[in-house]
């Protein structure tokens, strides 16, 4: 990984449909499917969907912010994932749906707390912003049959009806920032 890239690790929910997504945005340069801010070392998809190990389902992108700022990858986020509902999205509801911005740096802090800021005074929601913004912990990388997930199985039902929405939604609402614009 080159000096000038930068690594941010979000939770929005299902790991498959935010790494849907950001993998069509221009200037991520990798996009990983995983787990953070838990408590047990390495854990299985099968443990961390019971609840009881206290990770979130993120992705972590590496991104170069010569093509993509932060804030840019920030506002992607609070479009395709609802920050407002606690451990859950949609209808996956559990503490390893909840909304996060994991952070490397206290840039990274500062500018997630802007951007939240900025949101909460807009009145684009209607109810508070529950997403937690806490330095990246005891991160390990999901399952290989994870990765690339929507890319591999299009035309799987939860692909369809969930991850295959946010992907359009993003294309039109950041048209600019997609690689196949």
């Amino acid at each position: 990984m080159p000096d000038q890239h930068q690594t941010i690790t979000l939770g929005g929910g299902c790991f498959w449909c935010t790494e849907a997504v950001y993998v069509k945005v221009r200037g991520i340069v990798d996009v990983e499917s995983g787990y953070t801010n838990g408590h047990v070392k390495r854990p299985s998809y099968e443990q961390v969907c019971t609840g009881s190990t206290g990770h979130a389902e993120v992705v972590k992108l590496v991104f170069d912010p010569a093509q993509i700022s932060l804030r840019e990858i920030l506002e992607i986020f609070f479009v395709i994932h609802d920050p407002t509902t606690l451990d859950a999205q949609g209808n996956d509801h559990g503490t390893q749906y909840r909304s996060g911005i994991y952070f490397s740096s206290p840039d990274q802090e500062a500018v997630a707390k802007d951007v939240i800021a900025e949101l909460a005074t807009s009145g684009i929601y209607r109810r508070p912003i529950v997403t937690e913004v806490l330095p990246l912990n005891n991160y390990s990388p999901a399952e290989d049959y994870h990765q690339d997930y929507f890319a591999r199985n299009p035309h799987q039902g939860y692909c369809l009806a969930v991850a295959a929405p946010k992907v359009a939604k993003f294309r039109k609402t950041f048209a600019r920032l997609a690689l196949d614009a």
